[in-house]
């Protein structure tokens, strides 16, 4: 597991995209502080540039960095959480504005444990985490229901077993006065 790791950080650090195993559904990334990198995910998927990213981070210190502000409640919610839980935050700093929706929010996950924490803890920068899937395709929910016309694609493909339930994540939005909106339950 520890070659697999360090071959996609090689790959990832020199701006290249990995198809991967998430704690969700399988995902499309790359560094989230690339610009070029983040551009590529979006050509290969042929999203529209209106769609914001979600990114993979593994700490409160990483989130910190590239958040302005962490609303209050957005602890509790990633402490408490039972099931992968995405947050979007009133306004992502430090990124590309291709990672950021209009309205500059960004959406964001903390990895807790597994392969997904150590890559990210090497990597030492946010990764990118998109649906496995063409714009417009349904979401796989396990790598070997990938079109492999998107994993020829790819720079890199993380062949570790998935450490999800293969389901998408929760989606909430957090404003800083309180407020909030379940996106996806």
């Amino acid at each position: 597991m520890t070659a697999i790791i360090n071959e996609a950080v090689e790959v990832l650090k020199n701006g290249g995209v990995i198809l991967y195993p998430t704690d969700t559904i399988p995902g499309v990334g790359c560094d989230a502080t690339n610009k070029e990198a983040v551009s590529k995910v979006f050509d290969i998927k042929n999203r529209p540039a209106q769609k914001s990213m979600i990114l993979l981070v593994n700490s409160d210190a990483m989130l910190q960095r590239y958040v302005a502000e962490v609303p209050e409640m957005a602890w509790d919610i990633i402490d408490l959480s039972e099931k992968p839980t995405t947050i979007i935050y009133p306004k992502g700093v430090n990124l590309p504005e291709i990672c950021l929706a209009d309205d500059k929010s960004i959406g964001i996950r903390m990895v807790k444990t597994g392969y997904l924490f150590q890559l990210i803890q090497k990597l030492g920068k946010p990764l990118v985490s998109t649906s496995a899937n063409f714009s417009g395709e349904p979401s796989p929910s396990k790598m070997e229901e990938i079109n492999p016309l998107l994993a020829k694609k790819v720079d890199f493909i993380v062949n570790l077993p998935s450490e999800s339930k293969n389901v998408a994540s929760a989606i909430i939005k957090l404003e800083l006065n309180g407020e909030f909106k379940i996106i996806r339950k």
